[in-house]
């Protein structure tokens, strides 16, 4: 009898243990893709994170965040992806367009939430009868904030002798960076600014690209949104500061890191936004009332040290970034 009493009790234990075991909960999963390693973008990241701990949602403590950076690999961020659809994420948080094009071709299911990516038309992820993935949500942006980027630039420089010469290099293989050249060289043509506009494949040929921009006498340099530019920028600042052409840029990121000017989105802020609408489906376990959303929050900022290098003067409503 003892025994068996002994027995019992393990019994009740076990499945006592067994109970409690299928009770607990475990925590949310989301999978963060960033496709490079960038200074410029990095605020995107911290941004999706300030948002989720605000809505009460913190690493470690009632969420896991994995974190993978595809160091610019496109082999590795296919994997990177692979790898958090095999695993089930709750959610994926994906940083520039190419992230976010491969989440929406890897899944149907899992919500996505882009940042520092444009909006799903101009990635062509729409279905034949014109209707985007289901499953993506996030901040996007449009072409139009380039048009005011642009038309900056003559409020800023004076052209050596004629017409204001501008040079750009664009990625043939990133659909947003093809639609930016056409509507930059659309907006130079009203500008009555000619447009030198040269092809790479990828950051690897940048610095050859540049210098063969560089010596056809440009006036300024337009870095245009695009991973390839993002990944190379240093370079390509290198190659223009010797030969004294100032970079202008759409991205208020790249004049931390040595542009003249810009007016675009906050990357921050961007990321933060992203965050918001990625809290609100961690609370709710739905996405009902989400969709891709434009970023809200753009600012006119200009870099101190190089408006001093090329004695620019700054339009008054430009702020000195920090």
């Amino acid at each position: 009898m003892k025994h068996f009493k002994y027995f019992s009790l393990i019994c009740l234990f076990a499945i006592a243990s067994a109970c409690n075991s299928g009770n607990k909960k475990t925590m949310p999963v989301i999978g963060f893709v960033d496709y490079l390693q960038d200074a410029s973008l990095a605020p995107a990241r911290v941004g999706f994170i300030d948002a989720l701990k605000k809505n009460g949602f913190e690493d470690k403590k009632n969420i896991e965040i994995e974190y993978r950076n595809a160091q610019g690999s496109i082999p590795t961020l296919t994997q990177i992806v692979n790898y958090f659809v095999s695993k089930k994420v709750d959610l994926m948080a994906t940083c520039t367009t190419l992230s976010s094009i491969t989440a929406a071709q890897k899944t149907k299911t899992i919500p996505v939430f882009m940042m520092v990516s444009p909006t799903v038309k101009l990635m062509n992820l729409q279905s034949t009868d014109d209707k985007a993935p289901t499953n993506l949500f996030g901040a996007v942006e449009d072409l139009n904030y380039i048009d005011t980027s642009f038309s900056n630039i003559p409020k800023f420089l004076k052209p050596k002798a004629g017409k204001l010469v501008i040079g750009m290099i664009y990625n043939q293989s990133e659909p947003q960076s093809v639609d930016a050249k056409k509507r930059i060289q659309a907006d130079a043509d009203k500008l009555n600014i000619t447009l030198v506009a040269l092809p790479l494949n990828s950051s690897a040929d940048a610095q050859l690209v540049t210098q063969s921009l560089l010596s056809k006498n440009i006036d300024a340099f337009f870095a245009n949104p695009d991973n390839s530019v993002f990944a190379s920028f240093e370079t390509i600042l290198k190659s223009c500061d010797q030969k004294n052409v100032p970079i202008f840029t759409s991205e208020a990121g790249l004049v931390q890191r040595g542009a003249v000017a810009a007016f675009g989105a906050d990357i921050y802020q961007w990321g933060y936004q992203a965050g918001e609408q990625a809290a609100q489906f961690l609370k709710t376990h739905n996405t009902a009332g989400l969709e891709p959303e434009m970023v809200k929050v753009r600012r006119r900022v200009y870099n101190a040290a190089a408006v001093k290098k090329y004695n620019i003067t700054v339009p008054s409503n430009f702020e000195a970034v920090k």
